[in-house]
């Protein structure tokens, strides 16, 4: 419990004031991890951990190259030197991998950051892509809408979420089985 504490303290310092409805998105993503605590065992806390961690790179103290992904892996792996996987979580969190591509980033990000383990990763993935802006819960399809819906066809988030949907909706459903 006390990754989870000092994660969601550290995320409400960086996102709460600056960000109001990233903070509130992150508040739902936290809730919807910590419905899996059963399921994930030992690896609760560290997955609830980087839900609370996951868009600390959003923040305007931390964004360097634009990229929250990478902007708060590298804080937290630099600045806080925290756990290796709980940085890798942060860093591939919901098709990261696919948006560097889009980025010119790919290279960059899978060299600092391994993959971190697939069921942890999906969980996560799980966690993020079944809650919206406003921290609601919503089936994974109709977030990955309204992300599409956000950003015009010809935006690198679009293409992102269009290319990476498939198997983030698989991430989703292998968790919902469990």
């Amino acid at each position: 419990m006390g990754h989870v504490l000092w994660a969601r303290d550290l995320a409400r310092n960086l996102l709460e004031e600056p960000l109001p409805r990233r903070w509130a998105h992150t508040q739902g993503v936290a809730e919807q991890a910590e419905t899996l605590t059963d399921a994930l065992g030992d690896d609760a806390d560290l997955v609830t951990a980087s839900a609370w961690l996951h868009d600390i790179g959003y923040s305007p103290d931390l964004a360097k190259t634009g990229f929250h992904p990478l902007d708060g892996a590298r804080y937290l792996r630099d600045v806080e030197q925290v756990d290796e996987t709980l940085c890798s979580l942060v860093a591939h969190h919901s098709g990261a991998l696919v948006e560097a591509d889009e980025r010119g980033m790919y290279a960059e990000l899978a060299d600092e950051f391994a993959l971190p383990p697939t069921d942890l990763l999906n969980a996560l993935t799980y966690s993020d892509m079944t809650t919206g802006p406003d921290g609601t819960h919503l089936p994974a399809e109709r977030r990955l809408d309204e992300i599409l819906q956000r950003y015009k066809p010809d935006d690198l988030v679009h293409r992102a979420i269009t290319r990476s949907r498939p198997d983030l909706e698989k991430a989703v459903r292998r968790v919902e089985a469990w």
